[in-house]
């Protein structure tokens, strides 16, 4: 797994294996598990640059997903462990990106790729709002160049 673990702000943000229940007709993860194991992951990247959850809801803000893509490369199958490993890409006033990767364990194939962009939402008014500043400059000092 190379092209990732070269720098210092990709993180493990889920470990597991892959279960026959998860697993589609055709014997491999079905993508409606892909989507469940990237989702929790995405709430681990706060947590690995310092920010708790409760940092985050401060006030009636909140963060909501913008957007997803999923880019599924290569199957993984029942029986086989993943690891999935994110990091921040993008930081704006009101918006944040990151990318995960998840791998294969044993073998370190790349299974497939989520980007996700974020808002910072104010919940009360149910609009986009201005990160706080401190919170900003955190996400902002983990940001790699995935390009």
């Amino acid at each position: 797994m190379p092209d990732i673990m070269e720098g210092p702000n990709w993180f493990d943000t889920y470990r597991g294996i892959v279960l026959p229940r998860h697993c589609d007709h055709y014997g491999h993860l079905n993508v409606r598990f892909y989507a469940h194991f990237f989702d929790d992951g995405g709430f681990q990247l706060w947590h690995h640059i310092g920010i708790k959850q409760s940092d985050l809801t401060k006030d009636g803000m909140g963060v909501v997903v913008a957007n997803i893509s999923i880019d599924f490369l290569h199957e993984i199958t029942a029986g086989q462990l993943m690891v999935i490993k994110g990091a921040w890409t993008k930081m704006g006033n009101k918006s944040m990106a990151h990318e995960q990767r998840m791998y294969n364990v044993d073998t370190g194939t790349h299974c497939a790729t989520q980007k996700t962009a974020e808002v910072f939402f104010d919940m009360e008014k149910r609009q986009a709002a201005a990160m706080p500043e401190n919170l900003r400059k955190i996400v902002a000092a983990h940001v790699v160049d995935v390009d």
